[in-house]
């Protein structure tokens, strides 16, 4: 009885065995190794400037792979861990296409630090900034897919961030910045936008931002109530337009009694030409 029941549960589980290595085998022939499935495009479409080339190298995806046996997964992974990528959706169309939809981060601010970049005569490293802090690197000119425009990569310069805050990857976990991003991104949709440049915004200051224009004029900003203190300074603005005048230095981080004062008529820099509002329409690469 004992040599029955044993042979009985050898004979059981050497059976599953069996089947599950038939099965196996028969997933792989139909299915994981099926040349009918095998990946003969790979449609990617991003909001961006990235080249498709570099899209296609990020995503690790070989012509000629079983798309079932593909891990999606390991894709969307692999492709968002690239500073540039904010967002990824990856899904197969059967029987030969990969589809990829990318979502870039949008640059809105930059910082300069000292850096050993070679062939620069004075040698510096650029971080870019997306409205959340992500910190990344500039696209470099071989994985773009259109060359870059001057005009649109005269980004805000943030300074007085500490070196070791920068993680290309990570966001920006420095208060004084973050609010920086908010005023560059509440100046982008303020009247002053058609009207003066954001040059330079120091937040070394722990209570205040200063700004610099590209017009030569110093504005002092609280951390909290962005918009009031814009609204503030376009109203300003507008007097010393009216009256002739340039404004100087003028601190908004004081809400009574604020200080300011105006460039002298000889001192006046001449007037940078008024920036137009860019328009940024979703680009599509397909």
């Amino acid at each position: 009885m004992a040599a029955l029941t044993l042979g009985a549960v050898f004979g059981t589980v050497f059976g599953l065995y069996l089947l599950y290595r038939g099965w196996d085998w028969t997933l792989d022939r139909l299915v994981y190794k099926n040349p009918a499935f095998a990946i003969q495009r790979t449609d990617i479409e991003t909001d961006g400037n990235i080249a498709l080339d570099q899209l296609r190298h990020w995503a690790g995806i070989r012509t000629g792979e079983n798309l079932l046996a593909l891990d999606l997964a390991r894709v969307k992974r692999d492709l968002e861990m690239v500073p540039l990528i904010q967002l990824v959706s990856v899904e197969r169309i059967l029987p030969h296409t990969v589809c990829i939809r990318i979502t870039e981060r949008k640059p809105v601010a930059q910082v300069n630090l000292p850096g050993s970049r070679p062939g620069e005569a004075t040698p510096r490293a650029v971080y870019h900034l997306d409205a959340s802090g992500h910190v990344m690197y500039p696209l470099e000119p071989r994985q773009r897919a259109t060359p870059a425009n001057p005009a649109d990569e005269a980004l805000p310069v943030i300074g007085g961030i500490a070196p070791g805050e920068l993680q290309p990857g990570r966001c920006l976990n420095v208060p004084q910045a973050q609010a920086a991003l908010r005023l560059i991104e509440a100046f982008k949709e303020s009247p002053l936008a058609g009207l003066v440049t954001l040059k330079h915004v120091e937040v070394a200051a722990p209570e205040v931002l200063v700004v610099t224009t590209g017009q030569g004029s110093e504005v002092t900003f609280a951390l909290t109530d962005l918009k009031q203190q814009l609204r503030r300074w376009h109203a300003i603005f507008e007097l010393g337009r009216q009256t002739g005048n340039t404004i100087a230095t003028l601190d908004l981080a004081i809400s009574n009694n604020i200080p300011l004062r105006w460039f002298e008529a000889a001192a006046d820099p001449s007037a940078e030409p008024k920036p137009v509002r860019a328009t940024h329409p979703r680009k599509k690469n397909v």
